[in-house]
């Protein structure tokens, strides 16, 4: 990078932190404890303290802080992570309330007041409950509270996944309208290779998803108390990106400098525009509950035309859904072209394949005139 290119990329760093309103910082679980498990006070008190120094100069800040599992790991006498969805959930329990605790009473210092958020995936991935969400966040912020936020891991219903705290975090940032999502992790940003291995270059800046061809992304490290790795990382900075929500990705060490807008770690552009919550969160927070099979004809006015779904374009339904449920849309190869949200029960639709809007309208009455999936609920994948 030459010396001109390297301040023009300071001063883009400088202004996207520095003119920021809302910050989202997401903090990983292998930068707040310790290797044994456990909460590691000096840790917390530096990230408490720039956050709040973000705070003092009059941005909201939200938290989205992993650590919950890792921090009831000592309590219990758990040495590593443990496998069971039932292990995790009761170490979950004991360290969610141990972690708040700590991150209050460090608050407490700034004269800040911290307030819990737990999220499940319904919270983000069904509209009212989104909608919710927003409500809370947005009366949070208005009374001055720095929301931390975390997965409700304790009453998970389904395994708990890999890697949902960087997605919750990029989908967190998009539902709070922040203007800079800050990914803090134990490398101090992204590399062309791993970064203990001689040779290897930290990016200083993405572009386009094109600046990470050929770049070797890694998964977790070793300590074995976070979920992570690089790999979440670079698909939450895609999906607040694509958002139009640049992102910088940093370590926790390095997050005094990166909330001050010093150049440090690796600074993700908005590709995208901000784009209706429903959209983002369907491309992003779901899977199909099943699938329609569309004709040729479909896919081109679906994908190039971007048309609504009607019933004369639909070949065959796979699986059972009921209207409302997110859906893929399967071109002829057996490829997906998108995901929408299907107006028809799984029952209905057979009586309806191939058939024009109007037929179905005078034979089955005014309530079968609607699209299949509206263009205003679908997104191309």
């Amino acid at each position: 990078m030459t010396a001109e290119a390297g301040e023009a990329r300071s001063g883009d760093l400088r202004s996207t932190v520095l003119d920021a309103g809302r910050i989202v910082v997401k903090v990983g679980s292998s930068s707040l404890t310790t290797a044994e498990g456990g909460i590691d006070p000096d840790r917390v008190r530096a990230l408490v303290d720039a956050v709040a120094a973000v705070r003092a100069r009059g941005t909201e800040v939200v938290l989205v802080s992993s650590g919950a599992i890792a921090a009831g790991l000592a309590p219990l006498g758990l040495r590593r992570r443990p496998k069971g969805l039932a292990a995790q959930q009761a170490a979950a329990s004991v360290g969610q309330g141990l972690l708040v605790h700590r991150y209050t009473e460090e608050l407490a210092r700034h004269g800040l007041i911290a307030g819990q958020v737990l999220l499940t995936l319904d919270d983000v991935t069904r509209r009212a409950h989104y909608r919710n969400a927003h409500q809370t966040f947005t009366k949070l912020l208005e009374l001055g509270v720095l929301p931390i936020v975390n997965e409700n891991d304790t009453v998970a219903t389904t395994e708990i996944r890999f890697g949902d705290n960087d997605r919750l975090a990029a989908l967190v940032a998009h539902l709070v309208h922040a203007d800079l999502l800050v990914l803090l992790s134990d490398v101090d940003g992204l590399y062309d290779g791993p970064p203990t291995r001689p040779g290897s270059r930290l990016i200083s800046e993405v572009a386009s998803a094109e600046d990470l061809d050929g770049v070797t992304i890694g998964a977790a490290g070793p300590a074995g108390v976070g979920t992570g790795g690089m790999a979440t990382k670079v698909e939450a900075a895609a999906i607040s990106t694509g958002a139009g929500i640049p992102v910088v990705l940093t370590s926790a060490a390095c997050a005094p400098a990166a909330l001050a807008g010093e150049p440090t770690g690796t600074l993700f552009h908005a590709t995208g525009k901000r784009r209706p919550t429903r959209l983002l969160w369907l491309r992003h927070a779901t899977d199909g509950k099943g699938s329609l099979v569309l004709d040729a004809g479909a896919v081109r006015a679906v994908v190039d035309r971007r048309a609504s779904l009607l019933a004369a374009g639909v070949v065959e339904v796979v699986g059972d859904f009921t209207a409302g449920d997110p859906i893929d849309l399967v071109g002829p190869d057996g490829a997906v072209v998108a995901r929408g949200l299907v107006n028809f029960d799984a029952g209905e639709m057979p009586a309806l394949l191939g058939r024009s809007t109007a037929d179905l309208k005078r034979e089955l009455g005014a309530g079968y005139e609607r699209e299949v999936v509206h263009r205003d609920d679908l997104v191309l994948l």
